[in-house]
């Protein structure tokens, strides 16, 4: 990390009982490919956070596997998942825009999906399905001509 970045909370991200400490984030900026014209060539603003899964505080385990489904490629071999961002101009922008994709994943993870209820069809839909199936039968069936049995 360089000298003139600004220092960090202890916690980067909390939502809840989540919590993300500033000491497990690794942060290092490059030259961006972004907006900026010359500023590009001599600045380095693109800023790329790895996050151990395992650092972050208060994740369930279920919310860990997702998040770390949902990360696909951006989880590497290390359990840690990549983020890079060059929208803005600036570190400080970018830094940003990286801290909050964290967060958007997070809160993804979190969201327990709602198991699938299992449910029958009523017997009226099956009478009126039967129904239907009879009608289409007869309907093909008078579709034969003058040679049909």
């Amino acid at each position: 990390m360089s000298e003139d970045a600004p220092q960090l909370p202890p916690a980067v991200i909390e939502i809840g009982r989540v919590r993300v400490p500033a000491g497990a984030l690794r942060m290092k900026y490059s030259r961006s490919s972004g907006p900026g014209g010359q500023n590009v060539n001599k600045t380095a603003s693109r800023c790329e956070i790895w996050i151990p899964v395992t650092a972050i505080e208060g994740l369930t385990y279920n919310a860990a596997a997702r998040l770390r489904e949902q990360a696909g490629s951006k989880l590497t071999l290390m359990d840690e998942i990549h983020i890079a961002a060059e929208e803005s101009r600036t570190q400080e922008g970018n830094r940003s825009f990286a801290i909050e994709r964290l967060r958007e994943m997070l809160v993804k993870a979190m969201v327990e999906p709602k198991r699938r209820r299992k449910t029958k069809p009523s017997y009226g839909s099956k009478q009126r399905r039967l129904q239907q199936k009879k009608r289409r039968s007869e309907i093909k069936r008078s579709r034969g001509g003058a040679n049909a049995d």
